[in-house]
């Protein structure tokens, strides 16, 4: 047997010291260990929460965190959700990134008192390790009309077998539970974390974003054909810093906000127009008017809602040139109100604009623009003094006096000027007008200033 041993090295050309370290190379390449990470190294998470409707904002932020993972070399993703839906672009660009990323993605919903609806069901299915707070929720997945119509039955047949085979699919790549996801968008169906474990929606039942990497450490996490084990001893936990970017589009992407903006830039350019040479109050609502009109292009905006708000501008603006007793200002406040009413419709997850909100902002624009048309009124109502006749009663202070008279500054310009009663005026002195003789003005001490 030794002989035999000895021979099959001899026979290739090796020691038989170079046909064990061969025959050791070879069974470690043929047997690689099942684990990604060392149980003994440092695993780093990556924590970002996503909170709030799912929309560009989100997407930005999810983006840019799987970007920090792969320029910092953090060895996961955890993502904390609470969301009560959002736009359906922006979930299918999100679940798309998640699908084809680079770092694996693991999705926790809570704190307590949490919920991943709508949109956010198709994230945790896409997820590559799922798991929820107690006291959460997740479901309600069907599609929903805009302002919460009944969709025509041909386009809700579409809209449905769309999100259903992209829900299936996700949850199937994860092995879990296919068929409750599907009901979550046929049926609206909705469950909670507990129930969401026992029929296997998602893997965890985690208390906080710690327990929740415990559990992924202890149980292993598959990702691209191989598992991931790591010590939950050795992990190193980084919370995720959005951008100012990120932060003001999440601001800006608000329909509150954007509503804001819409009419505060509408009331700064109607008193730039009715004052002209405000300055402020133009270039202010210019601003407005732009950030307001992008974010409407982002959210599911009413057109009419749109063109209402802006036709009680030009009924505002009228009322500067048509005296109409007031009908075209009482016509631009009822536009702005039934405007703001149908300004958005919203799919589902999106807050809407309720009176609480209306009520006051259209106040206030509408007092504020009223307020601008009294100033316009009043100044062409005001009898106009032109000429000379304009300085009379006019002040000023003396700024050098002789035998013959003196000057004086009067409107930032200096005019010559002789006393009233003939009595000589020391620098200083305040002073009013009581009379103009060509260029030469007449004064008198102001006592009230004086």
């Amino acid at each position: 047997m030794s002989r035999i041993v000895c021979f099959i090295p001899r026979f290739f050309g090796l020691s038989p010291i170079g046909f064990v370290l061969l025959f050791l190379i070879g069974t470690n390449l043929s047997f690689p260990c099942p684990s990604a990470a060392s149980e003994n190294a440092l695993f780093s998470v990556l924590y970002a929460r996503v909170e709030g409707t799912i929309n560009p904002a989100k997407k930005d932020l999810v983006d840019r965190a799987l970007k920090s993972c792969i320029d910092n070399g953090h060895d996961l993703l955890l993502i904390g959700l609470d969301t009560p839906g959002g736009l359906g672009q922006s979930m299918r660009d999100m679940v798309k990134s998640v699908l084809n990323a680079q770092t694996p993605v693991a999705i926790w919903v809570g704190p307590k008192g949490a919920r991943a609806a709508s949109a956010g069901v198709f994230l945790v299915a896409a997820s590559h390790a799922a798991g929820m707070s107690p006291q959460t929720n997740i479901g309600a997945a069907s599609p929903v009309a805009m302002g919460g119509k009944e969709i025509p039955e041909t386009v809700a047949k579409k809209i449905t077998n769309d999100f259903v085979s992209l829900i299936r699919g996700a949850a199937a790549a994860k092995d879990r539970n296919v068929a409750w996801y599907e009901k979550a968008v046929t049926d609206a169906v909705s469950i909670t974390a507990k129930e969401a474990v026992l029929q296997r929606v998602v893997e965890y039942m985690a208390h906080n974003p710690q327990d929740m990497i415990e559990q992924i450490g202890s149980h292993g996490l598959d990702f691209q054909g191989r598992t991931i084990q790591f010590d939950p001893r050795n992990v190193k936990f980084t919370t995720f810093k959005p951008s100012f970017r990120t932060t003001f589009l999440s601001w800006l992407l608000h329909p509150q906000i954007a509503y804001f903006l819409l009419l505060g830039g509408i009331a700064g350019l109607f008193f730039e127009l009715s004052n002209p040479g405000s300055i402020f109050p133009g270039v202010f609502g210019a601003i407005c008017l732009l950030l307001g009109l992008y974010a409407l292009a982002v959210l599911p905006t009413n057109a009419a809602g749109v063109l209402l708000i802006f036709l009680s501008l030009v009924l505002f603006i009228l009322e500067l040139a048509v005296t109409s007793y007031g009908l075209l200002s009482i016509g631009g406040v009822i536009c702005l109100f039934i405007g703001s009413l149908i300004l958005f419709h919203f799919e589902y997850g999106f807050p809407g604009l309720s009176l609480k909100v209306i009520l006051p902002t259209v106040l206030a624009v509408s007092t504020f623009i009223l307020f601008g048309l009294y100033l316009v009124t009043r100044a062409q109502v005001r009898p106009q003094k032109t000429g000379f006749q304009g300085m009379l009663g006019l002040q000023g202070q003396i700024t050098s006096w002789d035998s013959e008279g003196g000057k004086a500054r009067i409107r930032g310009e200096i005019w010559k000027v002789t006393s009233a009663d003939g009595t000589p005026l020391q620098p200083g002195t305040q002073v009013q007008v009581t009379d103009v003789h060509g260029l030469t003005l007449t004064v008198r001490p102001d006592k009230e200033l004086t």
